[in-house]
């Protein structure tokens, strides 16, 4: 079946899969690093107070997500957006009026949670009960959500930001959020989907359903995960810090954020590529792929003053992205089977958030500590090309396993 018939017989569900995706992009680090500069000077927090608040914050979100996210494994789907969808509009207001530190850490905690915790948790979790032999496309087309956040919020709430200022901004997102894209995501997947004649067989499908006990004492979940969370990290910790980034390289803040749109362009493109990678030869035989472009691309950014740089780095790290945004979310279900799938992504969500906490806080206080940027951004695309060598072993003893 080609994309285009897939995405015409599954148009409601799809659709409310990317919408989720898409929405998690107000609790996401390139959306919240927008206002990361306004933020700042508010509250005189210099690179590294931000990044060590930013940090505590998204740990006490990943320490949250993984008893919060298995809720999706009791209540249906629709059931859960009306709860969270509310809770991560009022997060949004809160952003909007924040008057102390204290309560900015409650707000980036909430964000974080909401946002890109359990928004993409949500989505990813129903695609990957909801499909089997199409799971890799479902995935892939539903991820398109965050691509497109990634091209087009930039532009958007950088816009907004001269017509109304970084408060208003936010206010406007949180009234979009509950008055226009609750209703719609709602009514999109109020009905789950059921199996149909047209799906395919699945082809490698764990022979059992872990528990998540199960997952958490198998070696190669945590041999996985090197290779998993390298994106999450380095991709987080470049975007929080775009601002240190333009100001050290003297690069304009407008052209930074229009080279979101070559990343998006290129994940896009990739996570269709992925999805068919995936239904043809099953995930693990990707997994060691996508760490290639990822370390190519934080040399090219470390190494290439010019602002072609920018764009040579969000193109490579957009073709990881694709793959990975699919990846992930094929992956667990292939090898740990559906069943307690809710409770299972939310510990690899979790981990994922903490990926995401450790970077911006970790770089920030290097960067206080007079470490050079570039260095760091170095540092890690050689552990990208350690994890992929270390991928490529963990594979094939998945693929005897399944």
């Amino acid at each position: 079946m080609s994309y285009l018939s897939f995405l015409r017989e599954n148009a409601r569900w799809l659709a409310g899969g990317f919408l989720l995706c898409f929405l998690s992009s107000f609790g996401q680090t390139f959306f919240i690093a927008l206002s990361g500069g306004e933020i700042r000077a508010t509250f005189d927090l210099s690179n590294g107070e931000f990044g060590s608040l930013y940090m505590m914050a998204t740990l006490a979100s990943a320490l949250t997500l993984p008893q919060l996210g298995r809720i999706v494994d009791h209540l249906s789907v629709a059931r859960t957006i009306l709860i969270v969808m509310p809770l991560f509009a009022l997060a949004c207001l809160m952003m909007s009026s924040v008057t102390s530190v204290l309560l900015l850490g409650l707000t980036l905690y909430l964000l974080r949670l909401l946002g890109q915790g359990m928004m993409t948790h949500i989505s990813i979790t129903a695609m990957g009960r909801w499909y089997f032999g199409h799971r890799g496309r479902a995935v892939s087309l539903a991820t398109l959500g965050h691509q497109t956040g990634e091209g087009v919020l930039p532009i958007l709430m950088v816009s907004l930001f001269v017509m109304l200022g970084w408060r208003m901004s936010w206010m406007f997102w949180s009234g979009f959020l509950v008055l226009i894209a609750l209703p719609i995501v709602y009514l999109l997947m109020r009905v789950e989907r059921m199996p149909r004649s047209t799906d395919l067989p699945e082809k490698r499908q764990s022979s059992r359903d872990w528990t998540r006990g199960d997952v958490v004492r198998d070696p190669l979940f945590w041999a996985m995960l090197m290779g998993v969370l390298a994106s999450p990290f380095i991709g987080t910790t470049i975007f929080f810090h775009q601002a240190y980034l333009v100001e050290l390289r003297g690069w304009d803040r407008e052209i930074f954020a229009s080279a979101f749109i070559v990343m998006a362009i290129m994940t896009i493109v990739f996570a269709l590529i992925c999805g068919l990678l995936i239904d043809r030869f099953g995930s693990p035989r990707i997994l060691p792929v996508y760490l290639l472009p990822l370390s190519a691309a934080c040399i090219g950014l470390a190494v290439i003053e010019s602002e072609t740089g920018i764009f040579v780095f969000m193109a490579l790290l957009g073709i990881s992205y694709g793959f990975a945004s699919t990846l992930f979310g094929a992956l667990w279900p292939e090898i740990y089977g559906t069943r307690h799938l809710g409770g299972i992504r939310s510990i690899t969500v979790a981990l994922m958030v903490l990926a995401t906490a450790m970077g911006p806080g970790v770089t920030g206080v290097l960067i206080d500590l007079e470490i050079p940027y570039p260095a760091q951004i170095i540092a890690m695309g050689f552990y990208c090309l350690a994890a992929a060598i270390i991928m490529l072993f963990v594979s094939r003893k998945l693929v005897a396993r399944t």
